[in-house]
């Protein structure tokens, strides 16, 4: 016996694909076999559809939509409703009463259905809706505990346990709480009090030995490094001097430099000035107090007041080596300060760091989250109508872009790819698809057989930026170029500048291909014609110019007869060769007479030839346009995006039709345009008289003219031969002369 569910089958696009048009149907999704799938697999990120629907059926994470975690959200969210077909309505309004209660899962959602609602306010509500299951934070913002192990300070009443979750939420950091406000988790409190066990520690572990300078000692290693390379430099100076006496010039301020900037306001200068040494360096390598460089006079000052004045006092000069004992001085300090801990909480100040430590109240948070932690399994319940809601509202319409992509041939409706619309040489183009990916495309786009604009988008308003794939599917392509510019609108109405990049070239439609060898044609020739005409003119103008150099004035007599005997002789005509040319032209008129004769001897004669003329020229390009069109395929333009089409994604000549939307203008008068054209009346009479001309010959050739008196063919008078003499009458007269 086969038991096999019995699937209804469609045609979408010149292709049989499965019908999904019941809840049942979506209900035995499991038994359909995947190679009947249109679609295997799509992103989340990049499609015009609910995000959080996307990444609530994305079990595993990976960024991918597959068939079985598709399967698995069409068996779950049909086990939990009495009633199937409702989710073909693709409503955000579920009455509470529709949910199958004799199901683990059903009763568990509609308990927690009605606790979000009596959350909300809503307690004697019987229907629930997206945007109350969605509004997580008013669902859980009366509540202390939501099972997310995340605490605030609203979830106790202890003074001293609030105090610690604000401070720990101020200095170390927080977490989103369900209900929205800021909280600590467990890491987060653990962390905390480390860190303020870890400052506790090493701030009592500073002594007096460590503070050089007491209160004052990091201001004065602050003093100290703010000089300290200045004074080194100048210590290396004096040993320079000593070392070499000639050196002195070298390594002392160059007083060509000081005289080079001091016409101007030298204080504008200052920052060069701090480039001089410090002080005038000498052999002694002692740092006189005096004559310090005005530029380091101010930092010089403080190193003074708060080191100097103390280590050295009534001194008015240093050695390096009472500079080095100094700096050596602050070495215990730096160390201790180096290894500074707890730094997250520092700005506490030890003794409320102290405090807080003291109080301890880790262990009480570490409660409150154990008690939080405690309703996770009603909490992720509550969570769990949410993703109930979601599926209700928009499954259907997932599966009507995955299963069979009905959503894109349908005339009302936009398949969750289609990006937006673009506007180009008079024309509204439909198909539009993001690109992730314009490596992929370059291998991928080609096979598809559409004619294909890249654009790159920028939105002038937002800052906003898109690389989109246009599909041309009707009109002409003639004023298509790269670099064109054109306005493209997404999904939210928002407009972009766009620019072509880059073109993928294929037939648009037949009438396209029909025309398309006589444009081809018409612009060699006018290409020829203008490349030919540019070469005459340039050559021409080479010519006189070269004439113009090369020809000499005479100025004398002499110069004059000598110019006219090298004058070229006149040409004389010559009236054989003259004759042979319009003998030339006689015979080819001739013989195209003679065509046209052959050609019109009958009426439709003429037709025939038109026919098959056009069809010579045309009928290959529209063969090939006609097989191109009927196998276009939108597949590899979205396998490029990342998405595994299992099924052709056919655009026919007439859905592809529907796909771009000429321009189509009301006829209208043009006599109020005073720049329109001015109509003139010799194209017409021309035209008129050519067509006579044609029905003339023809009627001529056919010999259809007698009526007038006009015969191609006129008769011929028919004159007797005179009758032959008997055969006996011309014996007699040959007898007498033989005689």
């Amino acid at each position: 016996m086969d038991n096999k569910y019995p699937w209804s089958f469609c045609s979408l696009g010149g292709v049989t694909r499965v019908k999904i048009a019941s809840g049942e149907d979506i209900a035995h999704l499991g038994e359909l076999d995947q190679k009947l799938w249109t679609v295997l697999s799509c992103p989340v990120d990049g499609l015009h559809f609910d995000k959080k629907t996307l990444t609530l059926m994305d079990t595993d994470k990976d960024g991918k939509i597959r068939v079985y975690e598709v399967v698995a959200a069409a068996e779950w969210i049909t086990s939990v409703l009495k009633d199937k077909d409702l989710l073909l309505k693709s409503s955000d309004t579920l009455p509470l009463s529709e949910l199958n209660q004799g199901v683990e899962a059903g009763a568990r959602l509609y308990n927690s259905a009605k606790q979000i609602l009596a959350n909300l306010g809503k307690a004697d509500a019987e229907e629930i809706t997206l945007a109350d299951s969605s509004d997580s934070v008013a669902i859980f913002a009366g509540t202390k505990f939501n099972g997310d192990g995340i605490v605030t300070p609203d979830s106790t009443d202890d003074e001293a346990v609030k105090e610690a979750i604000a401070q720990a939420v101020a200095l170390v950091g927080s977490k989103a709480d369900r209900s929205g406000a800021a909280g600590v988790d467990a890491d987060l409190i653990t962390a905390f009090y480390d860190a303020l066990a870890a400052y506790v520690a090493w701030a009592e572990a500073r002594t007096a030995d460590i503070l050089p300078f007491g209160d004052e000692t990091e201001a004065a290693l602050a003093a100290v490094e703010a000089v300290k390379a200045k004074i080194n430099d100048y210590f290396l100076r004096c040993k320079l001097i000593a070392f070499n006496a000639d050196a002195a010039g070298a390594v002392d301020v160059d007083v060509a430099k000081i005289a080079a900037i001091s016409a101007g306001d030298m204080t504008a200068e200052m920052g060069q000035i701090a480039e001089y040494p410090l002080a005038r360096p000498n052999a002694d390598g002692v740092l006189a107090f005096e004559g310090i460089n005005p530029a380091w006079k101010g930092a010089f000052a403080s190193l003074k007041a708060l080191v100097l004045d103390k280590e050295l006092k009534g001194k008015k000069g240093m050695s390096e080596d009472q500079w080095n004992a100094i700096v050596a001085k602050f070495d215990a300090y730096k160390a201790w300060a180096g290894a500074k801990a707890g730094a997250a909480v520092e700005s506490l100040g030890l003794e409320k760091a102290k405090e807080l430590l003291k109080a301890d109240k880790k262990a009480d948070v570490l409660a409150l989250i154990e008690q939080d932690l405690a309703l996770t399994d009603e909490a992720n319940a509550i969570d769990e109508v949410d993703k109930l809601m979601h599926l209700y509202r928009y499954f259907f319409e997932f599966l009507n872009n995955y299963v069979i992509l009905g959503a894109f041939y349908s005339p009302t409706e936009l398949a969750v790819f289609q990006a937006g619309k673009l506007y180009i040489d008079q024309r509204c183009l439909d198909l539009c698809i993001n690109v992730a990916d314009m490596g992929k495309h370059a291998d991928m786009a080609g096979q598809s057989g559409m004619y294909i604009l890249y654009c790159n988008c920028v939105s002038k308003s937002t800052g906003k930026t898109a690389l989109i794939a246009a599909v041309l599917t009707d009109g002409d392509v003639d004023s298509l170029r790269v670099g064109q510019n054109a306005v493209f609108y997404d999904r939210d109405g928002l407009d972009y500048d766009a620019t072509v990049t880059k073109i993928v070239d294929n037939p648009v439609s037949i009438r396209q291909a029909f025309w398309s060898p006589y444009k081809k044609l018409a612009r060699a020739i006018s290409d020829r014609i203008a490349k030919n005409a540019a070469e005459k003119d340039a050559k021409a103008t080479g010519d006189l110019t070269a004439k113009a150099n090369s020809t000499n004035i005479p100025t004398t007599q002499a110069e004059a007869d000598a110019a006219k005997a090298k004058a070229p002789a006149e040409n004389k005509f010559d009236i054989a060769k003259f004759a042979g040319i319009f003998a030339a032209i006689g015979l080819a008129l001739g013989f195209v007479l003679s065509a046209l004769a052959a050609l019109f001897s009958h009426w439709y004669t003429p037709l025939i030839a038109i026919l098959v003329l056009i069809v010579v020229i045309s009928g290959p390009s529209m063969f090939i346009a006609w097989l191109k069109l009927r196998k276009r395929n939108l597949g590899p333009v979205l396998n490029a995006n990342g998405w595994a089409i299992n099924s052709k994604i056919i655009v026919n000549i007439v859905f592809g039709a529907t796909l771009t939307s000429l321009a189509k203008y009301p006829k209208v008068a043009t006599k109020d345009d005073p720049y329109a054209p001015k109509k003139s009346p010799w194209p017409t009479i021309i035209i008129i008289f050519l067509l006579l001309c044609g029905a003339f010959a023809a009627l001529y050739f056919t010999d259809n003219l007698k009526w007038m008196g006009i015969e191609r063919k006129p008769k011929v008078e028919q004159v007797e031969a005179p009758a032959e003499a008997p055969a006996e009458a011309a014996e007699a007269e040959v007898v007498p002369e033989a005689e």
